[in-house]
Protein backbone atom coordinates (compact mmCIF):
# COMPACT_ATOMS: atom_id res chain seq x y z
CA UNK A 1 0.00 0.00 0.00
CA UNK A 2 1.18 3.41 -0.93
CA UNK A 3 0.82 6.86 1.47
CA UNK A 4 1.87 10.12 0.93
CA UNK A 5 2.18 12.36 4.44
CA UNK A 6 4.11 15.54 5.88
CA UNK A 7 6.68 14.78 8.33
CA UNK A 8 8.23 17.76 10.11
CA UNK A 9 11.79 17.61 9.66
CA UNK A 10 13.93 20.56 11.84
CA UNK A 11 10.48 22.15 12.12
CA UNK A 12 9.78 22.54 8.16
CA UNK A 13 7.18 20.38 6.63
CA UNK A 14 8.90 17.36 4.18
CA UNK A 15 6.60 15.77 1.62
CA UNK A 16 6.77 11.65 1.72
CA UNK A 17 5.34 8.81 -0.63
CA UNK A 18 5.91 5.77 1.65
CA UNK A 19 5.10 2.37 0.94
CA UNK A 20 6.12 -1.62 1.61
CA UNK A 21 7.45 -3.19 4.94
CA UNK A 22 10.84 -4.47 5.29
CA UNK A 23 13.96 -3.18 5.08
CA UNK A 24 14.05 0.40 4.61
CA UNK A 25 15.01 2.42 1.85
CA UNK A 26 15.56 6.04 1.17
CA UNK A 27 14.61 6.79 -2.30
CA UNK A 28 15.82 10.17 -3.50
CA UNK A 29 14.62 12.17 -6.90
CA UNK A 30 16.99 14.16 -8.65
CA UNK A 31 16.77 17.91 -9.65
CA UNK A 32 14.97 18.49 -13.05
CA UNK A 33 12.02 20.99 -12.83
CA UNK A 34 9.01 19.44 -11.70
CA UNK A 35 11.17 16.23 -10.23
CA UNK A 36 8.94 14.85 -7.28
CA UNK A 37 9.41 11.73 -5.10
CA UNK A 38 6.74 10.35 -6.08
CA UNK A 39 7.04 11.11 -10.06
CA UNK A 40 10.33 9.67 -9.98
CA UNK A 41 9.72 6.38 -7.67
CA UNK A 42 6.14 5.38 -7.85
CA UNK A 43 6.56 3.07 -10.67
CA UNK A 44 9.32 1.41 -9.32
CA UNK A 45 8.07 1.63 -6.03
CA UNK A 46 5.30 -0.31 -6.97
CA UNK A 47 6.64 -3.19 -8.87
CA UNK A 48 8.88 -3.39 -6.04
CA UNK A 49 6.10 -4.37 -4.01
CA UNK A 50 5.79 -4.96 -0.23
CA UNK A 51 9.15 -6.25 0.13
CA UNK A 52 10.89 -3.34 1.14
CA UNK A 53 9.74 -0.08 2.78
CA UNK A 54 10.49 2.98 0.48
CA UNK A 55 10.66 6.51 1.68
CA UNK A 56 10.47 9.08 -1.45
CA UNK A 57 10.31 12.44 -0.45
CA UNK A 58 9.98 15.76 -2.27
CA UNK A 59 13.82 17.22 -1.65
CA UNK A 60 13.70 20.90 -0.24
CA UNK A 61 12.39 23.38 -3.63
CA UNK A 62 10.85 20.31 -5.10
CA UNK A 63 7.26 18.88 -5.45
CA UNK A 64 5.27 20.11 -2.15
CA UNK A 65 8.48 20.24 0.20
CA UNK A 66 9.49 24.04 0.74
CA UNK A 67 12.85 25.60 1.08
CA UNK A 68 12.83 26.39 4.51
CA UNK A 69 13.09 29.59 5.57
CA UNK A 70 16.06 30.87 6.02
CA UNK A 71 17.80 28.63 3.90
CA UNK A 72 19.20 28.18 0.35
CA UNK A 73 19.16 24.69 -1.48
CA UNK A 74 22.27 22.84 -2.14
CA UNK A 75 23.80 19.66 -1.02
CA UNK A 76 24.49 20.42 2.83
CA UNK A 77 20.87 21.34 2.82
CA UNK A 78 19.39 18.13 0.90
CA UNK A 79 21.60 15.69 2.93
CA UNK A 80 20.74 17.22 6.31
CA UNK A 81 16.95 16.94 5.44
CA UNK A 82 17.22 13.44 4.06
CA UNK A 83 19.02 12.08 7.45
CA UNK A 84 16.48 14.41 9.73
CA UNK A 85 13.65 12.67 8.04
CA UNK A 86 14.75 9.05 8.91
CA UNK A 87 15.65 10.04 12.16
CA UNK A 88 11.76 11.98 12.49
CA UNK A 89 10.33 8.68 11.13
CA UNK A 90 12.68 6.17 13.96
CA UNK A 91 14.39 4.42 11.02
CA UNK A 92 18.03 3.72 12.59
CA UNK A 93 19.68 1.82 9.50
CA UNK A 94 18.29 1.95 5.63
CA UNK A 95 20.06 1.92 2.08
CA UNK A 96 19.14 4.99 -0.07
CA UNK A 97 18.88 5.66 -3.61
CA UNK A 98 19.56 8.31 -5.38
CA UNK A 99 19.03 9.38 -9.25
CA UNK A 100 21.65 12.25 -10.79
CA UNK A 101 21.64 15.04 -8.18
CA UNK A 102 19.88 12.60 -5.44
CA UNK A 103 22.99 10.52 -6.19
CA UNK A 104 25.51 13.00 -4.76
CA UNK A 105 22.62 12.90 -1.83
CA UNK A 106 22.80 9.17 -1.26
CA UNK A 107 26.86 9.34 -1.33
CA UNK A 108 27.03 12.74 1.07
CA UNK A 109 24.33 11.07 3.25
CA UNK A 110 26.65 7.21 3.45
CA UNK A 111 29.54 9.27 4.30
CA UNK A 112 27.85 11.37 7.46
CA UNK A 113 26.10 8.39 8.75
CA UNK A 114 28.22 5.30 8.39
CA UNK A 115 26.38 3.67 11.25
CA UNK A 116 23.04 4.48 9.45
CA UNK A 117 23.51 3.94 5.52
CA UNK A 118 23.53 -0.14 4.85
CA UNK A 119 24.05 0.28 1.07
CA UNK A 120 23.80 2.78 -1.63
CA UNK A 121 22.45 2.67 -5.26
CA UNK A 122 23.36 5.66 -7.27
CA UNK A 123 21.81 5.83 -10.58
CA UNK A 124 22.95 8.46 -13.48
CA UNK A 125 24.83 10.39 -10.44
CA UNK A 126 26.12 13.36 -9.94
CA UNK A 127 29.10 14.15 -7.13
CA UNK A 128 32.12 12.58 -8.84
CA UNK A 129 35.26 15.02 -8.62
CA UNK A 130 35.96 17.27 -11.75
CA UNK A 131 33.04 16.93 -13.31
CA UNK A 132 32.07 19.23 -15.57
CA UNK A 133 29.04 20.86 -16.08
CA UNK A 134 27.54 19.31 -19.28
CA UNK A 135 25.30 21.27 -21.91
CA UNK A 136 22.22 19.30 -21.54
CA UNK A 137 22.11 19.65 -17.86
CA UNK A 138 22.81 23.25 -18.50
CA UNK A 139 19.70 22.94 -20.64
CA UNK A 140 17.53 20.97 -18.06
CA UNK A 141 18.24 23.50 -15.12
CA UNK A 142 17.41 26.16 -17.54
CA UNK A 143 14.09 24.23 -19.12
CA UNK A 144 11.00 27.27 -19.13
CA UNK A 145 7.89 25.84 -17.39
CA UNK A 146 5.02 24.59 -20.09
CA UNK A 147 5.05 21.82 -22.81
CA UNK A 148 8.21 23.31 -25.17
CA UNK A 149 10.29 23.59 -22.23
CA UNK A 150 8.67 19.45 -20.94
CA UNK A 151 9.52 18.34 -24.11
CA UNK A 152 12.99 19.54 -24.72
CA UNK A 153 13.82 18.29 -21.50
CA UNK A 154 12.80 14.93 -21.58
CA UNK A 155 14.14 14.74 -25.26
CA UNK A 156 17.48 15.06 -23.14
CA UNK A 157 17.11 12.53 -20.87
CA UNK A 158 15.96 9.58 -22.65
CA UNK A 159 17.94 7.87 -25.60
CA UNK A 160 15.12 6.50 -27.05
CA UNK A 161 12.48 9.46 -28.26
CA UNK A 162 9.07 7.25 -28.68
CA UNK A 163 9.53 8.09 -24.77
CA UNK A 164 8.51 11.45 -25.00
CA UNK A 165 5.12 10.87 -25.71
CA UNK A 166 2.31 13.59 -25.59
CA UNK A 167 0.78 12.71 -22.39
CA UNK A 168 4.51 12.81 -20.49
CA UNK A 169 5.11 16.21 -21.98
CA UNK A 170 1.78 16.93 -20.41
CA UNK A 171 2.38 15.81 -17.34
CA UNK A 172 5.82 17.17 -16.88
CA UNK A 173 4.64 20.67 -17.88
CA UNK A 174 1.89 20.56 -15.01
CA UNK A 175 4.50 19.50 -12.30
CA UNK A 176 6.89 22.14 -14.13
CA UNK A 177 4.19 24.86 -13.96
CA UNK A 178 3.20 24.22 -9.90
CA UNK A 179 6.90 24.04 -8.91
CA UNK A 180 7.76 27.17 -11.10
CA UNK A 181 8.80 29.38 -8.15
CA UNK A 182 10.46 27.50 -6.02
CA UNK A 183 13.05 25.72 -8.83
CA UNK A 184 13.85 28.90 -9.92
CA UNK A 185 16.16 29.98 -6.59
CA UNK A 186 17.42 26.52 -6.62
CA UNK A 187 20.01 26.67 -9.96
CA UNK A 188 20.26 30.22 -11.68
CA UNK A 189 22.85 30.75 -14.17
CA UNK A 190 25.66 30.67 -13.98
CA UNK A 191 25.35 27.35 -13.34
CA UNK A 192 28.77 25.67 -13.08
CA UNK A 193 28.91 26.16 -9.11
CA UNK A 194 25.82 24.24 -8.51
CA UNK A 195 27.93 21.40 -10.09
CA UNK A 196 30.56 22.36 -8.04
CA UNK A 197 28.37 22.37 -4.49
CA UNK A 198 27.23 18.52 -5.82
CA UNK A 199 30.42 17.29 -6.07
CA UNK A 200 32.19 15.31 -3.61
CA UNK A 201 35.58 15.36 -1.91
CA UNK A 202 37.93 12.87 -2.13
CA UNK A 203 37.55 12.62 1.76
CA UNK A 204 34.06 12.49 1.14
CA UNK A 205 33.88 9.70 -0.77
CA UNK A 206 36.42 7.50 0.84
CA UNK A 207 34.28 7.98 4.26
CA UNK A 208 31.68 6.50 2.37
CA UNK A 209 32.14 2.73 3.85
CA UNK A 210 28.41 1.21 2.77
CA UNK A 211 28.41 -1.40 -0.43
CA UNK A 212 27.70 1.25 -3.21
CA UNK A 213 25.82 0.16 -6.67
CA UNK A 214 26.67 2.25 -9.19
CA UNK A 215 24.39 2.15 -12.51
CA UNK A 216 24.53 4.15 -15.76
CA UNK A 217 23.17 4.41 -19.27
CA UNK A 218 25.92 3.84 -21.65
CA UNK A 219 24.12 7.07 -23.69
CA UNK A 220 23.69 9.66 -20.96
CA UNK A 221 23.90 13.14 -21.78
CA UNK A 222 22.87 14.92 -18.56
CA UNK A 223 25.96 12.96 -16.45
CA UNK A 224 28.12 11.31 -19.16
CA UNK A 225 29.50 7.98 -18.48
CA UNK A 226 32.73 8.79 -18.71
CA UNK A 227 32.80 12.00 -16.13
CA UNK A 228 29.93 10.82 -13.51
CA UNK A 229 30.32 7.60 -12.71
CA UNK A 230 33.56 6.15 -14.19
CA UNK A 231 35.68 8.44 -11.72
CA UNK A 232 34.17 7.32 -8.89
CA UNK A 233 35.38 3.97 -8.91
CA UNK A 234 39.01 4.80 -7.80
CA UNK A 235 36.89 6.82 -4.44
CA UNK A 236 34.88 4.50 -3.35
CA UNK A 237 36.17 1.52 -1.18
CA UNK A 238 33.28 -1.16 -1.84
CA UNK A 239 31.69 -0.08 -5.41
CA UNK A 240 30.33 -2.17 -8.67
CA UNK A 241 29.15 -0.41 -11.77
CA UNK A 242 26.32 -1.54 -13.81
CA UNK A 243 26.06 0.09 -17.40
CA UNK A 244 22.85 -0.16 -19.42
CA UNK A 245 23.97 -0.01 -23.36
CA UNK A 246 21.22 1.72 -25.28
CA UNK A 247 20.00 3.94 -22.30
CA UNK A 248 20.25 7.64 -21.33
CA UNK A 249 19.94 9.76 -17.72
CA UNK A 250 16.69 7.65 -16.58
CA UNK A 251 17.55 3.98 -16.56
CA UNK A 252 14.29 3.27 -14.77
CA UNK A 253 12.33 4.62 -17.36
CA UNK A 254 14.45 2.81 -20.19
CA UNK A 255 15.14 -0.22 -18.82
CA UNK A 256 12.51 -0.34 -16.20
CA UNK A 257 12.44 -4.26 -15.58
CA UNK A 258 15.70 -4.83 -15.49
CA UNK A 259 16.81 -1.61 -13.18
CA UNK A 260 14.26 -2.96 -10.75
CA UNK A 261 15.67 -6.71 -10.58
CA UNK A 262 19.21 -4.60 -9.70
CA UNK A 263 18.03 -2.63 -7.61
CA UNK A 264 16.19 -5.38 -5.62
CA UNK A 265 19.05 -8.00 -6.26
CA UNK A 266 21.52 -5.28 -4.63
CA UNK A 267 19.19 -4.30 -1.55
CA UNK A 268 17.73 -7.29 -0.46
CA UNK A 269 20.69 -9.55 -0.72
CA UNK A 270 22.63 -10.73 2.59
CA UNK A 271 26.08 -9.57 3.65
CA UNK A 272 28.45 -7.11 2.23
CA UNK A 273 29.54 -8.56 -1.22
Amino acid sequence: MTATRIVTVDGSPVHVLESGTGPAVLMLHGSGPGTTGSGAWAATAEALGTSLHLVAPDQAGFGRTPVPAGASGGLRLWTGQAAGLMDALGIEDYAVVGHSMGGAVALALAAARPQQVTRVVAVSTMGAPGAPLSADLDALWAAPAGPLGARDMLSRLVLDQALVTDSAVEARAAAMRAGETAFASLFPPPRARWVDDLTLSAQTLAAVRAPVLLVHGAEDRVTPLGTAAQPLLAHLADVRLHVFGRCGHVPAIEHPHEFRQLLSCFLLREGGH
